[in-house]
């Protein structure tokens, strides 16, 4: 017999939202919001604040954080004198009296019922600033699988997991505000090379948080550089949850983000913009054009700059021939090839991941445990590690080494844009265009992938070929099948709970097509990667598209499987 178990949230709002969605007869919206718990994703649990055991609301956190501590206590025998580390950003839900801030104290009233330390940051902070598991990155398996098993098993809310005023008045909370922004702000100035450059620098740069944690931080990580503070954007400067002036709150979005940025750099004359996403982990660039035009760079435009730029820092320091042997760079699968190109021509080592930094980074710490210097790792989705201190893409950092670098090329009158040329120049060009189907239905999805797996009807029968484009390789990261590897088998990690399938084509092409771990998507990422010398950028641009296309029609038969494009 199914057993279902109700508990009651304290959160009157909560409570009084599904009353009234009762009242109203919306089946479906109680579905949403009711049908399943939130589940471990690419970065842990993320969900819409709400009610229903699908949101984020104070039972759901409770939950979470009464497996996650039940967890702990069974791995860390230290755990009392150990502790845990808890942040909060800007976000919040009125309607269901959700907010970071509250999610934080009931977190932290959990630990402390149990007798654990907690050091609770008093104020906003960017992610970076949090780290995760003991070894300060992301949580990989099995402990996902493990915190999860956890929180099933301690559902009902213990008595004091509620009661918020007896925690934050506990000898066990501690503020780590102070500490850490102190440590973080010297420990990236290990990057700051070109003081000098940046303390007479004239160029202007303009940043927004986009209504998120960014404003303070990147104003102080300009600072430890010496660059001058960049313009900020008044209107977007102080944290909102309602994020009032965009649609969606995401740089990755691209110029519907950046309206009010270029209207306040041409109001000051600057010629650039940095941005960064809500919680300032993810940094985007954007640079006015001799036309007058603005370039939002992608993802992968600013691997290759920043790649380039940390590996040139890094040589002018080490003279010694034989330390770049020890060097390291990281890429996740579906970002681009770029750094592989310069890793091979400059002598050190490129390793590519699953997606997501909780890959890098643990690969990152394992590398470091080694003895080896990582460098530098990024995934496409703008999202950059340029400084080990934080194994997880850093918005700020970034920030303030983008600024060095843009302030150094100014002395060489150069600017981005002319500095990504010389990098596809030297290494080869790299051109990618990424984009995605959406699709509810996930029978739809898997019929796509499987006909791929058994294309000529016979099992683990991949495509020779898609259209004119002849395939010279298929890596298969559900099943494990790697045509490259002596014995088929895939050297990353598989799972076949998430559809992954990476194509290479005899022209340089490389085309992974994988199903989001959070969101109705089918993506697919591409790239042409041409020898160094083959620089007709137009024939390359028009080769891509005609390979997207192929794929497009050959694989995704978007009208056959009724398909949903990209919204424009």
């Amino acid at each position: 017999m199914l057993k279902r178990h109700v508990f009651i949230s304290q959160n009157l709002k909560t409570a009084s939202m599904v009353r009234d969605m009762v009242k109203e007869g919306a089946v479906e919206a109680l579905k949403k919001c009711f049908s399943s718990r939130m589940e471990f994703g690419t970065a842990g649990l993320r969900a819409a604040m709400g009610p229903g055991i699908s949101c984020m609301n104070d039972l759901t956190i409770i939950q979470t954080t009464q497996g996650f501590c039940r967890y702990l206590e069974e791995n860390f025998g230290n755990l009392k004198e150990r502790g845990v580390v808890i942040g909060y950003d800007a976000r919040a839900h009125p309607p269901s009296g959700g907010s970071s801030k509250r999610f934080s104290s009931l977190a932290a009233a959990v630990f402390i019922s149990r007798g654990v330390p907690v050091h609770l940051f008093s104020d906003i902070t960017p992610t970076p600033f949090v780290v995760y598991w003991e070894n300060g990155a992301q949580i990989v398996s099995p402990h996902d699988k493990g915190i999860a098993t956890a929180i099933e098993e301690n559902l009902e809310p213990w008595p004091e997991s509620w009661n918020i005023e007896e925690a934050l008045k506990s000898p066990l909370l501690k503020d780590p505000y102070q500490d850490i922004h102190a440590q973080y702000f010297k420990a990236i100035q290990k990057h700051c090379h070109h003081r000098d450059i940046n303390k007479s620098s004239e160029v202007k740069i303009v940043h927004t948080s986009v209504h998120g944690v960014g404003h303070a931080f990147v104003q102080s990580a300009f600072k430890a550089f010496d660059l001058h503070p960049p313009y900020a954007v008044e209107e977007q400067k102080d944290p909102d949850p309602e994020f009032p002036t965009v649609k969606y709150p995401n740089p990755e979005e691209g110029e519907g983000v950046l309206t009010l940025s270029f209207a306040l750099a041409e109001r000051e004359g600057a010629a650039f913009v940095l941005a960064n996403d809500p919680d300032a982990d993810r940094l985007a660039i954007a640079e006015k054009q001799q036309s007058g035009q603005w370039r939002v760079f992608s993802g992968n435009e600013l691997g290759a700059l920043l790649g380039w730029w940390m590996f040139r820092c890094w040589k002018q320091q080490n003279s010694d021939k034989d330390a770049v042997k020890s060097l390291y760079m990281l890429s996740s699968t579906v970002s681009s090839k770029i750094l592989r190109a310069i890793a091979l021509k400059e002598g050190f080592h490129f390793e590519e991941t699953l997606t997501g930094f909780k890959w890098m980074g643990n690969r990152a710490r394992d590398l470091l445990d080694q003895g080896k210097t990582v460098l530098f790792a990024f995934e496409e989705a703008i999202g950059y590690m340029c400084s080990p201190s934080v194994l997880d893409k850093d918005g700020v950092s970034a920030a303030a080494i983008a600024g060095e670098m843009i302030s150094y090329l100014a002395t060489k009158k150069t600017i981005l844009s002319q500095q990504l040329t010389a990098i596809y120049d030297e290494y080869g060009y790299h051109i990618s265009k990424n984009s995605y189907f959406i699709c509810h239905d996930q029978d739809v999805i898997r019929s796509l992938f499987e006909r791929l797996r058994n294309y000529s009807g016979q099992k683990d029968s991949y495509p020779t070929e898609c259209g004119r484009f002849s395939i010279s390789a298929v890596r298969d990261l559900t099943t494990g099948y790697d045509s490259n590897q002596p014995n088929n088998k895939a050297v990353l990690p598989t799972s076949s709970s998430s559809q992954m399938i990476t194509f290479t084509f005899s022209n340089g092409g490389v085309a992974t097509m994988r199903t989001s771990g959070t969101e109705p998507k089918i993506k697919y990422y591409t790239e042409l990667c041409a020898a160094p010398g083959n620089s007709d950028v137009t024939q390359l641009k028009k080769e891509l598209d005609d390979l997207v296309d192929a794929i497009v029609e050959n694989f995704f038969e978007p009208e056959k499987n009724k398909l949903q494009p990209k919204p424009e």
